[in-house]
């Protein structure tokens, strides 16, 4: 079957579904005045080798306070931490703070003034870059904008670094699929491959 947006042939769009699993950007903010903002963002990445990227629907508030305070910090969702980075999707009057309501706590960042959230297994925290509105192809208001910052410092929880190495899987990080499904990583989903010569660097871990 073919499928297009304007479609009837699914009662959902199927996009999230195919472009998944997403790994989830728990991005935590602080506005210029002080108040906390913590909401999880499905379509994030990473956009370099420092730098990330999250797109918001609407100016909400990830978007505005990392605007107004320069920062935010990415916190790592893992299986442990599900219910609370569920929790903190919820939609909040503004300035209330997600880490009260998700029963979570903050940790001060060392680089950034925005927190961490405290029980996170690893945080990155990033400098604000820019953010650029998303113009549909009609030209229309931009209703989708990507948020972009540089990594300055990173968190690790001293557990998870194995001779010198980070074990993501033990981490069990959580990841977005379509509709209300979610995938973990756990150590049988691990699985490497060298990459062929001439294709980058094919000895890095």
């Amino acid at each position: 079957m073919h499928y297009a947006p304007d479609d009837r042939t699914l009662p959902h769009n199927p996009l999230k579904a195919i472009v998944a699993p997403r790994p989830i950007g728990w991005i935590s903010a602080m506005s210029r005045a002080g108040k906390l903002n913590l909401a999880p963002y499905s379509f994030f990445n990473a956009v370099g080798d420092d730098m990330v990227a999250f797109s918001s629907t609407g100016r909400k508030d990830a978007m505005t306070f990392a605007e107004e305070g320069g920062d935010f910090v990415c916190n790592l969702a893992t299986y442990d931490l599900r219910e609370q980075m569920n929790a903190s999707s919820a939609p909040l009057p503004r300035g209330e703070s997600e880490f009260d309501f998700a029963g979570l706590t903050t940790a001060p960042s060392r680089k950034v003034r925005a927190p961490r959230v405290a029980e996170a297994a690893a945080a990155l925290e990033c400098r604000w870059l820019q953010t650029v509105p998303l113009v549909p192809l009609d030209g229309g208001e931009a209703a989708n904008f990507l948020v972009i910052g540089q990594v300055v410092s990173i968190y690790i929880d001293d557990r998870f670094v194995v001779d010198g190495l980070v074990d993501t899987a033990a981490m069990q990080p959580i990841q977005r699929g379509g509709y209300f499904d979610y995938f973990k990583v756990g150590p049988d989903a691990k699985f490497a491959m060298q990459r062929p010569k001439g294709a980058g660097d094919y000895t890095s871990r």
